[in-house]
Formats: C-alpha cells, structure tokens, sequence
C-alpha cells in the first residue's frame, strides 16, 4: 500500500507500514457466554455515555433481563451495535461480576485493547459501520457484518503507546466533564437555597435587604408569544444584511435558530420556552426576533432578567393539556413568584453568574479537548 498505510503523525521510534486485517481475524466478537453469576452489575444501553460506565444496576440472575448474556473479563470492548453513531462504546478494566446486554458486540482482542477501543472510534470506521446498519428509527449492524470491517494497525509497542496517549486524553476529558458536572451541582443546591431564601444577601453597608415580595408573573413582565417569519426576512447563517438572532422554543444553542434582518423585540427581556422543554428561560439583552410561540417576558418594573431567569428555570410550570403539551402567556401570567428587591436581585446574579462562567469556561475546554483529539485521531490513525 505504500506510504498510504502509514500514519502522518507518528512517534518518532516507530517506523514501517501498518497492517490491515479484518476485526475477526484481530479479535473475537460475542465468545461463548460464560455461566451467569448468580448476582452482577447489568451493562444495558443507556449505562454507558461517552466511554464512561454511568449507571451501575445490580440484577440477579432469575430476574435478569433475557438480553443480560455478554459475561464480561478485563480488556474487553462493548461495542454499542445499536445506533453506532452515538459511540457510546466502553473499554471494560473493572473488578467483579459484570453482565453486557446483547445490545454489545464484546470483543477480545490479542493486539492492544485499548488501541482497538480507540480506533472503533474513528469516525472512518464508524461509516462502515453506519453502512452496514439496518433500520431506520433505531439502525444496528449485526456481529457478522461488524466482524468484516478492517481495521489498520502498527507493532504492538507501537499500539501501546498510541493507546497510553489517547488515554490520557481521555481521563483528562473525564476529569473536567466531572468539574463541569460538580460546579452544576453545586448551582443547583444553592440556587434551592437562595430562592428558598435560606441564604440572603446584605446590602454594602452590610444591613439586611427588605423581606421578598410575592406577585403574579403578570405583575412584574408584559408576556407576549412569538409568532411566524417571513422566509425573506430569515437566514440561517450570520450576515451583513440577516443580523438579529432568530429564537425558538428550543433548549439547543440557547434557542438560536438562525438570523433576521428584522427585530421585534428591543428591550432586555427573558424568553420561556412554550413548546418542547416547557419553562427554559433565558435572559436576552439583544435585539431579537422570537417565533414559534416562544414566550416573551419583558419588564414593566425595574428588574434584573438574569435573576429572573434562574427564578422561572428553578419554577416547575404544570400544563394541563389533552394534546401537545404547551405553556401559554395566560397559563404563566397567573403564576405567583417571590422576589427580593432589586439591589438583592443584582448580587445574586452576580453571584450565580460567576458560577455561570466557571461552567461555560469548562465547557470550553472540554470542546477544544474533543476537537483536539478528534483531529489527533485522524492523524495518528491509518
């Protein structure tokens, strides 16, 4: 194959080309079952996210699921055969009695398992296995189909220390999805403990702030709903022309649907999502252009929005409705909230957020992580 079986980042130690074989020949796919344990840890799709075991269910064996069958040893790879595209594949390195649903392909593998974990990741790889699928709501391939695909791979050193590197990126990965994770907790937890009023804010000089207020949403924001837009006055992408963010009812990209060359709506405002994730708020200091029903909150007393979009996110809105459930300007007007004056309003959105930011910063990092990776596994991989 010449230099085309050949990486274009190596370590520098390692040199000549890679070989190429299909899975089968590298590995064995679903090996006979081992007996059942009498009690384990059940392994079903929904348990692993992002290469990470996320839901540990222990089962015993006469009540355990028919598909509980793929008996599992250390170094062994689940393969998800349902819906490949979501890699949410698992590299198996822990102690006890643990049992993958036949949703898995298992795989043992004489080459570096962990190398092998990493190149099932590729997105080159995950297409053949995308073509290879069948059906259209849920597309699986089966273990014959998935046991044909070839893969390439170096000397056994050589695997070793490109599977050593990219674990590593992938703990480091873990550890600030963990961060992120600990920070929303923490969030969470205060926020209850704000707007339960069990902790409060003082003022510069150090004195107490005046009791809370209560009112109907209608008494503090003038609730309008989103509407349609013309096709010529929309864009999906940014330009010179389509400047204003279009918002939707969508908790994706914060609702962002695309670009307007018109606005409706000017003024600081919070819009609540009335379809769909029922109740997500979010602050808007821009001009913008709502649709679709999208609920907008705009104050007829002094307010900080930022405060009151994590006063509705933390609300629970209950709908009644015999059809599509959906939250309504009449629905939400009568709903009564507690509220601080506003001094207090603006130290604790200031408070919560720098939590905010701390977030998103993580968020951050753990996208250029993935990105760098991603392009490090296109480059270190044949």
């Amino acid at each position: 194959m010449g230099n085309l079986n050949k990486p274009n980042i190596r370590f520098p130690e390692f040199e000549g080309e890679w070989g190429i074989k299909r899975l089968e020949e590298v590995s064995t796919i679903n090996p006979a079952t081992n007996k059942l344990p009498d009690k384990f840890i059940y392994i079903d799709l929904e348990s692993v996210t992002d290469g990470e075991l996320t839901k540990e269910v222990v089962v015993f064996k006469n009540e355990a699921p028919s598909r509980a069958q793929r008996v599992l040893e250390k170094d062994d790879i689940l393969f998800q055969m349902v819906r490949p595209y979501q890699k949410n594949n698992l590299y198996f390195d822990r102690d006890g009695d643990y049992v993958a649903s036949t949703g898995y392909a298992q795989i043992k593998t004489k080459q570096s398992s962990r190398y092998i974990y990493q190149y099932l990741h590729l997105q080159k790889f995950v297409n053949e296995v995308i073509e290879r699928c069948t059906g259209t709501s849920y597309p699986a391939i089966n273990s014959n189909d998935l046991a044909k695909i070839c893969i390439c791979f170096p000397t056994l050193p050589e695997q070793q220390k490109i599977a050593s590197f990219f674990t590593a990126i992938d703990q480091k990965i873990t550890q600030l999805k963990k961060k992120k994770d600990l920070l929303e907790q923490y969030k969470k937890g205060v926020m209850q403990k704000i707007f339960n009023q069990k902790i409060r804010f003082k003022d510069d000089d150090e004195q107490e702030f005046p009791k809370w207020e209560k009112k109907k949403i209608m008494n503090i924001f003038k609730i309008n709903a989103g509407g349609d837009i013309d096709k010529k006055h929309f864009s999906k992408e940014k330009t010179d022309t389509f400047i204003y963010p279009v918002f939707s009812n969508s908790e994706s990209n914060k609702g962002l649907f695309g670009y307007s060359d018109l606005f409706k709506v000017e003024e600081q405002s919070i819009t609540v999502t009335g379809r769909g994730a029922l109740g997500y708020a979010v602050a808007r200091y821009e001009k913008y252009y709502p649709i679709v029903r999208l609920l907008i909150l705009i104050p007829i007393i002094d307010a900080d929005v930022y405060f009151y979009q994590n006063l509705i996110n933390k609300t629970k809105f209950f709908v009644e409705s015999t059809g599509v459930p959906q939250l309504t300007a009449p629905q939400i007007s009568n709903y009564k909230i507690s509220y601080p004056h506003l001094t207090e309003q603006k130290k604790i959105a200031i408070f919560l957020s720098a939590i905010d930011d701390k977030i998103n910063r993580t968020q951050m990092k753990i996208e250029k992580a993935e990105v760098w990776k991603k392009g490090l596994l296109q480059q270190m991989f044949v």
